[in-house]
């Protein structure tokens, strides 16, 4: 039997250009939980936050799948539309 899923993540951690990798797509994956915990939040499935924001429930599982980079416009108007408030930071490193 081969290994774990966790276990190949474990060893690959120890390449530094896997690493760089996989840490660089976690504020992908944070942003995207985000959006999805506003969009739950407000009792909204993607058909109905997309009438809201005037777009379709396939570009809602796009943006929410990772498949495409919101731009600052799309990230207000789905706060507008969750009844959220877009808070943006830079931190220093």
């Amino acid at each position: 039997m081969g290994k774990r899923i966790a276990e190949l993540h474990e060893e690959w951690m120890r390449d530094p250009e896997y690493r760089r990798e996989y840490e660089a797509l976690g504020e992908e994956f944070a942003i995207i939980r985000t959006l999805i915990a506003a969009r739950t939040r407000a009792g909204l499935n993607q058909a109905e936050l997309a009438r809201r924001m005037g777009t379709t429930q396939s570009a809602i599982a796009r943006l929410e799948g990772g498949k495409v980079s919101p731009s600052l416009a799309t990230l207000r108007r789905y706060a507008e539309a969750t009844g959220s408030r877009l808070d943006v930071s830079l931190t220093a490193a």
